[in-house]
C-alpha cells in the first residue's frame, strides 16, 4: 500500500494520507469518487497486491472547544483541538461546543429533477444558497452541507437521482458550531472500534437504526446468539438479534414424559449461554461496505 499510493495518486495528493497508529502498523487515508471507486480499489489490493485490507467508516477532522477547567487542555496544551478518530472524541462534559466542517456545494442538473435534488440535499442538512436558471432547461444550485453528510455517498445518491445528468462541485468554507455525539457499535458487548462513528444528535437515532439492521443482514449465523446495539455512552437508542442456529434436540423423541424434553432443551441453553461468552464474532469485510450505503434518500 506504501508503494502504491503515491505511485498512482502522486507525491503530494490531498487525497492520499498515510497515519500511524499504535494498534494498527498502517492506516492509509483515501480519497474516492464514490462507493463502487472504493470497492474496486479494495478488490484491486486484494488480487493484485494480495493484501488483506480492513474499511472502516469515513470520517472527516472535527473541531473541540475545550473547558477551561478540562483536563484534555493540559494534554494537547491547547484550548481547540483537532479530531481526526471518532474514537477519541471527548465528552460533553469537558467540551464548550464541537465545530464541524462545512463546504458550499453547487449541483447542475436539468430542471426535471429540482425536486428529488432539493428533497436530497434537505435529508442532508443541506441549506440552499442560491438557485438560478442558466438556460431554459438547465439550473444551478447552491447548498452550504455539512462535510460529513456528502462524504460517503451523496454524489452517487445525486447521479442515481438524476439519471446520471447532475454534476456536483464543492469548495471549503470553514467550520461551524453543531451538536455532535459520538455512536458506538457493540456486537455482543464489544465495541467494533471500525464502526464508531461521530453523528448529528438529530440523526443518531436513525443511523444507529439502519446500521443495526445493515449488520443484521450481512453477519452470518452463529451457533449462539449475536446482540448488535448501537449506543451513545451507556445508553442504547437501537439493537437487532441474530437468531443461533439451533438443532432440533427434540427429533428423536416421540413421546414418553414431558420432563425429559424439558432437560433436552434446557441443556441446550445453558450449552448456547456458555458458547455466547466465549465466542467472537467474525465481521465479513462486505460487510463494513454495506454499513457505509445508507437507505435510498426518498
Amino acid at each position: 500500500m506504501m508503494g502504491l499510493g503515491p505511485k498512482h495518486y502522486g507525491k503530494h495528493c490531498r487525497c492520499y494520507t498515510i497515519v500511524e497508529d499504535k494498534l494498527i502498523i498502517l492506516i492509509a487515508r483515501l480519497g474516492f469518487l464514490g462507493l463502487l471507486h472504493m470497492e474496486v480499489f479494495n478488490q484491486r489490493l486484494e488480487q493484485e497486491y494480495n493484501a488483506s485490507v480492513i474499511l472502516t467508516a469515513p470520517t472527516v477532522p472535527y473541531k473541540a472547544v475545550l473547558l477551561l477547567s478540562s483536563k484534555l487542555i493540559k494534554e494537547y496544551g491547547e484550548e481547540e483541538i483537532t479530531i481526526l478518530n471518532p474514537c477519541h472524541f471527548p465528552d460533553r462534559n469537558q467540551v464548550k461546543e464541537y465545530l464541524e466542517p462545512v463546504v458550499i456545494g453547487t449541483i447542475l442538473s436539468p430542471d426535471d429533477y429540482i425536486g428529488k435534488i432539493i428533497s436530497l440535499c434537505k435529508n442532508r442538512r443541506g441549506i440552499q444558497k442560491n438557485m438560478v436558471y442558466i438556460d431554459e432547461q438547465r439550473v444551478m444550485m447552491q447548498y452550504q452541507f455539512p462535510l460529513n453528510e456528502i462524504v460517503i455517498d451523496f454524489y452517487d445518491s445525486l447521479k442515481s437521482l438524476s439519471s446520471g445528468y447532475a454534476s456536483f462541485d464543492y469548495e471549503d468554507a470553514g467550520y461551524q458550531a453543531a451538536d455532535l455525539i459520538k455512536m458506538d457499535i457493540y456486537l455482543n458487548g464489544k465495541c467494533v472500534e471500525e464502526l464508531t462513528m461521530v453523528v448529528h444528535r438529530e440523526k443518531a437515532y436513525s443511523s444507529g437504526k439502519a446500521i443495526a439492521e445493515r449488520l443484521k443482514d450481512t453477519i452470518p449465523q452463529q451457533l449462539f446468539e449475536i446482540a448488535i446495539q448501537a449506543a451513545i455512552g451507556s445508553k442504547v437508542i437501537a439493537r437487532e438479534t441474530i437468531k443461533a442456529v439451533r438443532k432440533n434436540v427434540l427429533a428423536k423423541c416421540y413421546g414418553g414424559d414431558i420432563t425429559r424434553k424439558m432437560k433436552l432443551l434446557k441443556r441446550q441453553a445453558e450449552g448456547k449461554k456458555r458458547m455466547r461468552k466465549i465466542g467472537n464474532v467474525e465481521i465479513p469485510k462486505d460487510a463494513f461496505i454495506n454499513v457505509l450505503k445508507r437507505q435510498k434518500d426518498k
